[in-house]
């Protein structure tokens, strides 16, 4: 039900929501000169950079050549459909060069990120 929360849509339109806050905090900030104001945009500026962080990992440190290659092997395994929503958690939670470290038959965290995001992908329900 809540799956539009880590859509690529949905933080794009709070990252346009949080630069159109900024804007107008500071225009307010020179109008008034009031300290409310700073607190707004560097709080604002904070959840900016907090919802930036998964297209950076996604869009900048990972490679078409790479990605396609992680799909490729995870299709080998399971179907495309779980390997696409598979990728694009592991694309948004790992840069490339920290899943290229990564002991993946090995790693505690890692296998247990997989195996959450595994029942994620394939839970059916509304709640």
């Amino acid at each position: 039900m809540f799956d539009f929360l880590s859509s690529d849509w949905f933080n794009l339109g709070l990252e346009v929501v949080f630069l159109i806050f900024i804007v107008y905090d500071i225009k307010k900030y020179n109008e008034n000169k009031n300290k409310e104001y700073l607190i707004n945009i560097i709080l604002t500026i904070g959840f900016f950079i907090w919802t930036i962080i998964p297209f950076y990992n996604s869009y900048i440190t990972w490679e078409d050549k790479d990605k396609y290659e992680l799909i490729k092997s995870c299709e080998k395994e399971n179907n495309s459909t779980l390997c696409n929503c598979l990728s694009d958690s592991i694309f948004k939670e790992y840069q490339h060069t920290d899943y290229e470290k990564i002991e993946h038959k090995t790693d505690k965290d890692y296998l247990e990120f997989i195996k959450d995001t595994k029942e994620e992908c394939l839970d059916d329900s509304w709640f």
